[in-house]
């Protein structure tokens, strides 16, 4: 199940320091399991980092911006979180899903950033706007009912609170398993869970007003 998000692209790909090169280079495909990738770009392959960017890029940058809110500082987060991710590459081990690495550092830079801000950041003051500028082709009313809908929904879920957000864009949005949300936000599988019906409950209850 997707939840509907503003169609922004992440950032243009960023040019890594390449490690030494000392395995020669893999040859690499759309099916190449995110663990092997990483193994082998540690390794010096390039373009296997190439592959790890281009198939993660987009649903970290979505992650952080709904977050944040703030599309100048989801951009200076996804840099951070990618620079991270190059600095430990050596040191990374197949322990976990890449997936849920990547993420726990993201999670990890912003607990770093609300705890310096010590408050949630408000909603956009132009949400409004931004939702009219959303084209609309054909303007039915069924599709304007939807949207609406979906308008609703995405303004529900920024009234969460930041535990139960997160746990619900990395459910919804990322399709990330209990275990694995627990992994990145550093609790149990019962606190995920808890969490999570809480804030589906909140939801509910919203969008029936």
């Amino acid at each position: 199940m997707n939840v509907a998000t503003w169609d922004l692209p992440a950032p243009a790909c960023f040019t890594p320091t390449p490690a030494p090169r000392t395995l020669p280079r893999m040859n690499a495909g759309a099916d190449t399991d995110d663990d092997v990738l990483m193994l082998a770009w540690a390794a010096g392959d390039a373009a296997s980092f190439e592959l790890l960017y281009a198939r993660h890029r987009g649903p970290l940058y979505r992650f952080l911006l709904r977050q944040l809110r703030d599309p100048a500082l989801a951009d200076e987060f996804f840099q951070d979180v990618w620079q991270r991710v190059i600095a430990a590459r050596h040191g990374w081990k197949p322990e976990a899903a890449f997936r849920t690495w990547l993420f726990r550092i993201a999670h990890n830079r912003l607990g770093d950033h609300w705890r310096g801000l010590k408050h949630r950041p408000p909603a956009p003051g132009d949400a409004d706007e931004r939702a009219e500028r959303v084209p609309d082709p054909s303007s039915p009313e069924r599709e304007l009912s939807e949207f609406e809908q979906r308008r609703r929904l995405q303004l529900a879920i920024e009234e969460l609170p930041e535990e139960q957000r997160e746990v619900v864009l990395l459910r919804l949005e990322q399709e990330l398993s209990l275990e694995e949300i627990g992994a990145i936000t550093g609790v149990g599988r019962e606190t995920v869970k808890s969490r999570l019906r809480y804030a589906m409950d909140k939801l509910r209850a919203r969008l029936n007003e």
